[in-house]
């Protein structure tokens, strides 16, 4: 086959692929089997191996993902991305919907109704039908480039058919469905991985994949609302937008109203709140938004929110049920927390049989009791809650509930004896060998913000503590190979063993664990307050774990009462803490080490043979660059525009060296770090009198540190 040969070749296997991913995923009418589409998939691959140069980034082979990349790249928006303003009763919608009428001066206006999806906001350019990127909102005015991840989402298209307009940006959603999304979390918990706690949640997770090679695993879909650019073509209203997309194949939202009356939109409102829990992904809420492109053009906008759009966002659908039972969990920290059995009922669209009662407090309060019917909705959609109990309906013979009491004053994992601190509302177990603390704590431990250890999930950790191989993380590092890869994860009735290949992975990545930053490791071990941000500062204040013990730093900064500031205090005012880091963290990270588990950990790690090392110290900014030596510890920075390098890698860079990276503007800026564009950040830094450096000027502050250092 001749070069022009495989050219038409690739074109026309292109185009029939990308044909049949529109009738598949977007018209849901396949007219070929799957056999017949992955020969087709297969002959495009082969020859774009055998001719590289017509392999294009668009093609439809790229759907299973490319190398992972170092990090996302910031983009900015042609048109700023904003969010839309919520109203939460028909009462507010009544006075948005008046409001349009006197803006405009008219008593009928066209809106358009549709559901508003729980997702992550995204927008598609297209130069000349061809998927040029894809970015998400981020702040409004730059977001993070996901192209290489959006390129695996199977509905989307990477090319538009003919006449297509010279520049379309279509704004929408990316989301995970419903019923895909249990399969997901279903799969996950089999294999031993955390399981993500909502859809959105799954779906922002899945986007941050720097591998889109996973990405392309996961069962992501995109579904249009919202047009940004748009060049090379006229269109005058939403309902003009919409025939594009249907024209162009891209998938829209779905039911859609149109009503030109206050009536007719309180209507449809009421229609979708019964409609929606049918509907195949999670949403709270309805758009609306004026069709007319010229009225929304004279509405115009706040500084961040349309004029003439607002979205409705429905109350929690509430639901009767009864409490049967009233069982206790032990987590990490040894709290003890009461949680709700119940008749099973369908809220918000999906079945709830658990809801927590959170603490002794909270019973009381609501006086929950065994037995009672009560009403259940589901906290932001998402957490079931017990709203209300209906004592009318009580049983004659029910009790007070008194989680001490219940538990016979024991912890029911291990049966030691329970406590409620002075000053805290939960019943806690203060055992340390605890197996319910011990396994949630090897959770934290292994978890993809600490130590990342793949492998070890609910179910392993669990087991491991069950099955007596382990006490505590620590112990992770010494199971034998044969000993993880028999592990049985099942019941004794159905057993069900981890196996080599799993066992092989937890090994090795246990292996590289032993070199993680010490920022890791203190967020690993679960102290509490002791969140990312306060691990990650306490890495720039001491060199190495072992010096966190005894740390003369914490022990002074502990003593402080409220009102106290730390740079008033002569030992702490050089080191520049950070608001992360205050007197309660200092508090409970020498407690830590005062207790028989931090004495465990140290011996743990002496015995390991390592001792985690800071990849930021830097203590005391003032003198780390009395001598100009190193002018990034301890300033802030922020960081706006387009860079040569990911924004990822610039921050773990200003980190690295002792700096601080915040998310926007302020008086406590030190530097604002810009890029090409740059926005509104800028234009705050130069009121504010805030220095803006270059890339350039930062990789000088950089080179001076590592000479000085050499």
């Amino acid at each position: 086959m001749t070069l022009e040969e495989a050219r038409e070749e690739v074109s026309r296997l292109s185009q029939e692929l990308e044909r049949h991913n529109r009738l598949y995923y977007v018209d849901g009418n396949p007219d070929i089997s799957d056999r017949d589409y992955d020969e087709m998939f297969r002959n495009l691959e082969l020859l774009e191996a055998r001719f590289p140069e017509l392999a294009s980034p668009n093609s439809p082979t790229r759907r299973v993902g490319g190398e992972p990349i170092d990090g996302f790249e910031q983009r900015e928006h042609f048109l700023q991305m904003l969010s839309i303003d919520d109203v939460f009763s028909e009462e507010e919608l009544t006075d948005f919907y008046k409001r349009l009428q006197r803006l405009l001066g008219i008593d009928q206006i066209e809106v358009v109704i549709e559901p508003k999806i729980d997702g992550v906001a995204v927008a598609m350019h297209y130069e000349r039908g061809e998927l040029a990127f894809a970015v998400t909102r981020g702040d409004g005015t730059v977001g993070d480039d996901i192209t290489e991840n959006v390129r695996t989402i199977g509905n989307v298209p990477l090319r538009l058919p003919d006449g297509a307009p010279d520049w379309l940006e279509v704004r929408g959603e990316i989301f995970m469905p419903n019923a895909r999304f249990a399969a997901l979390n279903e799969s996950r918990d089999e294999a031993g991985l955390p399981t993500f706690k909502n859809p959105r949640n799954a779906t922002a997770g899945t986007l941050k994949l720097l591998d889109s090679r996973e990405v392309a695993k996961r069962p992501l879909e995109f579904i249009a609302h919202g047009m940004g650019r748009l060049d090379g073509l006229e269109i005058t209203s939403i309902a003009e937008f919409h025939e594009l997309l249907g024209t162009l194949g891209i998938p829209m939202n779905s039911p859609i109203w149109t009503r030109d009356s206050l009536e007719g939109v309180l209507d449809v409102v009421r229609e979708l709140d019964v409609k929606r829990h049918d509907l195949p992904y999670e949403t709270d809420g309805a758009v609306v938004k004026v069709v007319s492109l010229a009225q929304q053009s004279e509405l115009g906008q706040t500084s961040r929110a349309p004029r003439w759009a607002a979205a409705f966002k429905y109350p929690p659908e509430q639901k009767e049920t009864i409490i049967r039972e009233i069982t206790i969990q032990v987590g990490r920290t040894g709290t003890l927390t009461p949680v709700a059995e119940l008749d099973p009922v369908l809220v918000s669209g999906t079945t709830v049989s658990r809801a927590t009662l959170h603490n002794q407090d909270e019973i009381d309060r609501k006086d929950v009791r065994i037995g009672d019917s009560v009403l259940i909705e589901k906290a932001g959609e998402i957490i079931p809650a017990v709203v209300k109990v209906l004592p009318e309906k009580r049983p004659a013979d029910s009790e007070k509930y008194d989680i001490f009491r219940a538990v016979g004053g024991k912890c029911p994992s291990c049966e030691s004896e329970i406590i409620r601190p002075d000053g805290f509302v939960a019943w806690k177990c203060l055992n340390p060998a605890c197996p319910a603390k011990s396994a949630n704590r090897i959770k934290q431990f292994v978890s993809r913000k600490a130590l990342d250890v793949e492998g070890v999930g609910n179910i392993v950790a669990e087991k491991l503590v069950e099955r007596a191989v382990i006490g505590e993380a620590l112990d992770l590092f010494s199971v034998p190979f044969e000993t993880l890869a028999t592990l049985n994860i099942g019941t004794e009735e159905d057993s069900r063993v981890l196996g080599a290949k799993k066992a092989e992975s937890i090994i090795a990545t246990l292996e590289r664990a032993k070199s993680a930053p010490l920022h890791r490791w203190i967020y690993a071990l679960g102290i509490p307050q002791v969140g990312e941000s306060a691990a990650r500062e306490l890495s720039r204040l001491h060199e190495s774990f072992s010096l966190l013990n005894g740390s003369a730093l914490l022990l002074e900064l502990q003593t402080l009462k409220t009102g106290d500031r730390k740079e008033d205090n002569e030992l702490l005012a050089p080191y520049g803490i950070a608001g992360e880091v205050g007197p309660t963290v200092a508090r409970n990270v020498c407690a830590f080490f005062d207790s028989s588990e931090g004495e465990r950990v140290l011996a743990g790690l002496e015995e390991i043979g390592i001792d985690p090392k800071s990849e930021n110290f830097a203590p005391k900014p003032s003198e780390a660059d009395s001598d100009g030596s190193n002018p990034v510890a301890g300033k802030t920075f922020v960081i706006t525009g387009t860079l040569s390098a990911p924004r990822g890698q610039i921050k773990e860079a200003i980190q690295n060296h002792g700096g601080k990276v915040a998310g926007s503007v302020s008086k406590n800026t030190d530097y604002l770090l810009a890029g090409e564009g740059g926005g509104s950040k800028r234009d705050k830094a130069e009121s504010l009198g805030v220095e803006i450096i270059s890339e350039d000027d930062l990789t000088s502050m950089v080179a001076q540190i590592e000479s000085a250092s050499s």
